[in-house]
């Protein structure tokens, strides 16, 4: 009966289902049933170095492979902290390991997050959502991550008082965390493994992004060359238009930002905001800049933002009167530069930034907001 299972889990396996750029299907192993858990020496976001040792007392080790940036990866986020509470006292340890490398996340793979894989956005994720398991960053050799050979965000490894692995696979069989999954595939190992029993199954598909191996992170210059291409407009507009703007009259979550040439904050924080564009615009998001350079400086403006290859919707105030564009944009805008709103569809602002924007905080407005969202 045992033969027949691992047969028939050896042959789910090789369906399994991968989201994010296209790569080879076995160009990392995944660990089989029943090998050893390779050993590891990770840091932790508390500045821990954490072993295979480190949890030599749990009866049975649970190993998550999982990221920041990824929808499906957040929308378990909340479930393993559960999982993490329930099973705490039973003598099970739950680790999470971050097996991406920063560099081969691009962009347009950002569109449900607001920060990327890096060290320090593993810090600020673990701190936001309270984690209570040790969060490990593999994404600066991968090497812990080939041993294994994790295929998609999250992807579960479960090791019995051994540390042979005797469950690969889901958390469960539901993305979204509004609705109530069917199958607890890794809830019913554990249990089983508690009792001394095989788990009922031992390997299953997994569904999320595919892993960011290294080898991948030559695609950013080969985006480069591709946002070089996009065209880059400056049109003018006039108080009608800037009021037309702000109401929004859009199903879109539109970011507008005021800015000038001869702004030094503004020419600083652009290449960010040139950045958020590129992580939203596939999703229900539109930016929009205006500049408040004179009308004669159109050129000026233009050539500012080639360099910047800002491919969205750029707008030059067509008449030189600052007052009449501040009143225009917002009236609780005092008037310096550079300003910044997030408008959503109808009118209603939900940010507005008189001076530098903070990225993170940004970002974070934008994918909370519901016209956009983290889940699939």
């Amino acid at each position: 009966m045992r033969i027949q299972k691992i047969i028939f889990s050896l042959i789910f396996l090789g369906g399994m289902v991968c989201l994010g750029a296209p790569g080879p299907a076995d160009e990392h192993k995944t660990l089989p049933i029943g090998a050893q858990a390779p050993d590891f020496s990770l840091t932790g976001v508390d500045g821990k170095t954490y072993t295979l040792s480190s949890f030599k007392e749990a009866r049975v080790l649970v190993i998550v492979f999982t990221c920041n940036h990824c929808p499906t990866a957040q929308a378990y986020e909340d479930r393993i902290i559960r999982l993490t509470d329930d099973y705490r006292n039973k003598g099970v340890a739950v680790v999470a390991i971050m097996p991406n490398d920063p560099r081969s996340v691009q962009l347009s793979e950002l569109g449900y997050t607001d920060m990327g894989d890096s060290f320090e956005e593993m810090k600020r994720r673990a701190a936001e959502k309270h984690f209570n398991f040790p969060y490990l960053f593999d994404g600066a050799t991968e090497e812990v991550s080939k041993k294994y050979g994790p295929v998609a965000t999250p992807h579960v490894f479960i090791f019995d008082k051994d540390r042979k692995l005797r469950y690969t696979g889901r958390v469960d069989d539901v993305e979204k965390p509004t609705k109530t999954p069917r199958t607890l595939d890794t809830r019913n190992a554990i249990d089983a493994l508690l009792k001394n029993q095989e788990p009922p199954v031992i390997m299953t598909k997994v569904f999320g992004c595919s892993i960011k191996w290294a080898e991948k992170s030559d695609w950013r210059i080969k985006v480069r060359e591709e946002w070089a291409k996009e065209p880059v407009t400056l049109d003018t507009i006039d108080v009608a238009g800037l009021q037309a703007l702000v109401k929004n009259n859009t199903d879109k979550l539109r970011l507008i930002n005021v800015w000038a040439t001869w702004c030094g904050p503004c020419v600083t924080e652009f290449p960010d905001l040139v950045d958020i564009n590129r992580m939203y615009r596939r999703r229900d998001f539109e930016f929009i800049t205006v500049s408040a350079d004179e009308p004669a400086k159109k050129d000026k403006a233009l050539k500012f933002l080639l360099g910047q290859m800002a491919s969205g919707t750029n707008y030059l105030f067509n008449i030189d009167d600052k007052y009449k564009l501040i009143e225009a944009v917002d009236p609780q805008w005092r008037g310096a530069l550079p300003y910044t709103l997030v408008v959503q569809p109808g009118g209603k602002i939900i940010y507005a930034k008189e001076g530098p924007i903070d990225p993170a905080a940004l970002k974070k407005v934008i994918v909370d907001d519901p016209a956009i969202g983290r889940y699939y």
